[in-house]
């Protein structure tokens, strides 16, 4: 298996004392504590009143509004967490090195509000998820055969975390993504998978003359014309419906000269990115290229991006859809493959951890 150096050093090598061992053990087995506790130091602010400087029982008591009991219970399994600290001299408590990424960065924050309100209940269900194949814990919140059917019915907290999460780490990435799409300067651009159409609005705002063809669910499509209706550049971008499970259901055939897919083929099992991927090929001539950014779990610069990833995979399991993941680029590579596609050149370190592969078609 083939990781990026930082990867294969935290994955092939055991380091950790006995008691460090013994210790993470009991910390997983604690797992929802934990989580719900650091939330709630989140929520309550009372992270934020450590960061402002350090603090005694009584003045988070009294800051907060939260009872006696109920700071010191957080406090003290804070303490275990290793979120806070206290000076045994003059029982202050601090803000410590974890707590502080927990309450400042960004995509901690995103994780935690995205795991709270899409995955958290829906997580008991995981075992049946795994025997079945279906994302049963979906089922809390509706009856749809995957998330995305559903996402316009969500709860609205819901959606917004489910959105935050999504724009949170593809957002960060369009920045170095647009001038690769654009170096071949394409006129007509296939978007598949453009959800609410943000990327297309980059798009257009990029390039004057561009036109983008959004591929999406119909539902999504609909969520796009809402969300752009408003936007300059607005007629320059058009929805093409289609359930790309549907393997009936072809790509349209207009003549894209860059198709675009963004954290979208891991939202499909194996087969499934097989199918979409040949009948991308289908539409595309021998100067058109397909353009697929992801975040490959073995191409993370440092590894508690790949910890993200390969958790973040058991959400499609047990929430999206039961059988896709964050998958290794070499297991992409052998789908773009064997779908009649070849990768042309890989774009590492775009965002958050993304990669762009550009494919073409092979030659004959």
């Amino acid at each position: 298996m083939n990781l990026f150096p930082n990867i294969e050093k935290a994955y092939s090598t055991d380091i950790i004392s006995a008691r460090e061992a013994q210790r993470l053990a009991e910390f997983i087995a604690f797992g929802p504590m934990v989580f719900q506790t650091s939330r709630l130091m989140l929520k309550f602010g009372l992270l934020d009143l450590l960061r402002d400087g350090d603090k005694s029982l009584q003045q988070l008591v009294e800051a907060s509004g939260l009872s006696e009991y109920a700071v010191k219970v957080l406090l003290e399994a804070s303490l275990s967490i290793g979120t806070v600290k206290i000076d045994t001299a003059t029982d202050m408590f601090s803000l410590s090195k974890t707590g502080w990424f927990l309450l400042t960065d960004p995509a901690t924050r995103v994780n935690v509000e995205f795991n709270h309100d899409v995955n958290y209940e829906g997580f008991f269900h995981m075992e049946e998820s795994l025997l079945e194949g279906k994302p049963k814990g979906l089922e809390h919140f509706g009856p749809w055969p995957t998330i995305y059917e559903g996402l316009s019915s969500l709860p609205q907290q819901v959606q917004k975390s489910w959105f935050g999460f999504d724009h949170f780490y593809s957002d960060h990435s369009f920045d170095k993504a647009l001038p690769i799409v654009f170096s071949s300067k394409p006129k007509l651009i296939m978007d598949v998978g453009g959800n609410t159409g943000r990327f297309a609005s980059r798009c257009v705002a990029y390039d004057k003359d561009v036109k983008v063809a959004i591929v999406d669910l119909p539902q999504q499509i609909g969520l796009m014309k809402e969300a752009t209706k408003t936007l300059e550049g607005r007629e320059r971008i058009e929805g093409y419906p289609r359930n790309l499970l549907d393997r009936e259901q072809d790509f349209p055939a207009i003549g894209p000269d860059v198709i675009w897919m963004s954290q979208f083929l891991d939202c499909f099992a194996e087969e499934e990115i097989m199918s979409i991927l040949h009948r991308a090929a289908k539409v595309m001539g021998p100067e058109s290229r397909l353009l697929i950014m992801e975040t490959f779990w073995d191409r993370q610069k440092y590894e508690p991006a790949a910890f993200c990833l390969t958790m973040t995979s058991l959400y499609f399991t047990v929430m999206a859809n039961g059988n896709s993941k964050m998958y290794h680029s070499d297991d992409m590579t052998a789908l773009i493959e064997a779908a009649g596609l070849e990768v042309e050149r890989f774009h590492d370190g775009l965002g958050q951890g993304h990669t762009i592969v550009v494919c073409k078609k092979q030659s004959k």
